[in-house]
């Protein structure tokens, strides 16, 4: 029979689905897949993966450090598979482990990315700021026992919202292309004991965050002045700033997108009381 050239073999459709992630940071080596030690996504793929009877690749829009949390991960992954969002939600949450969770699940079209799409990410860092160590909390907040000046560190925070160069606040291995960055706001409030950082850039450098935070905290114990905050900055020199604070402390809590895409993305699920403050 002769070959009929005008059929074309049907290809399966691939499907292209968002996901938010809640994760506790302490037992893995950060969010990337590595060869020698565990990583949030390695595991995420896993449990993925045998749901969808075929490897999977998730790509989040932040890569998170070691013992750093996050309580609504957005990523995405393709696959030919479909299932119904519950069955995704059920599935992939009865294979992860106790410290990984799904949120939510959502189809997108084809040109959602949730790194490269993403223009926006934010972080809040939350400090217990008391004489006794935590137990209940422990590697869930940071610990700092000394009192803390709030108003000097709130001056503080304030003068570095508008575009920088962070190189003085980046991680001497950070692979980024280039140190400059947007931060559209960068607040501390308190409740109760906790003091929380919430911070919002288009993105972050390697340990950026977490080094803010370690010259924040020699701000509010008077080791340096307000002012020092900027004059570091403009050195462009890491070795000049305090040391990185703890990652213990520090939780993604959220990416943005643009409106076309933002509207089709379920609202930022109910976290923690400490990363649900109203700020």
């Amino acid at each position: 029979m002769p070959e009929n050239n005008n059929i074309e073999s049907e290809k399966p459709p691939v499907y292209t689905l968002a996901i938010a992630i809640e994760f506790l940071g302490t037992q893995y080596h950060g969010w990337q897949r590595q060869r020698e030690v565990l990583g949030v996504q390695e595991a995420l793929e896993t449990a993925i993966g045998k749901v969808a009877n075929e490897p999977v690749e998730v790509i989040a829009a932040g890569r998170t450090d070691a013992s750093v949390h996050a309580s609504n991960m957005i990523a995405h992954f393709t696959t030919h598979a479909y299932r119904p969002t519950h069955n995704w939600l059920r599935g992939v949450n009865s294979l992860l482990p106790d410290d990984i969770a799904l949120r939510w699940i959502q189809p997108m079209p084809p040109e959602f990315h949730a790194r490269f799409g993403a223009i926006a990410r934010r972080y809040r860092y939350i400090t217990l700021n008391q004489p006794q160590r935590p137990a209940i909390l422990s590697h869930q907040v940071t610990h700092v026992y000394e009192p803390l000046d709030l108003s000097a560190m709130q001056l503080a925070a304030a003068d570095i919202v508008g575009t920088h160069d962070f190189s003085s606040y980046r991680a001497a291995a950070c692979q980024s292309n280039q140190p400059v960055r947007t931060i559209r706001h960068a607040r501390l409030f308190t409740h109760g004991q906790f003091i929380v950082f919430d911070i919002q850039a288009d993105g972050f450098l390697h340990h950026m965050v977490r080094n803010l935070m370690g010259t924040l905290y020699a701000i509010g114990k008077h080791e340096l002045e307000p002012s020092d905050f900027l004059k570091i900055l403009a050195k462009k020199d890491r070795t000049i700033a305090p040391p990185t604070a703890s990652g213990d402390g520090l939780y993604f809590i959220n990416a943005y997108y643009p409106e076309h895409l933002q509207s089709l993305l379920p609202a930022p699920p109910l976290t923690p009381i400490w990363l649900n403050l109203p700020d």
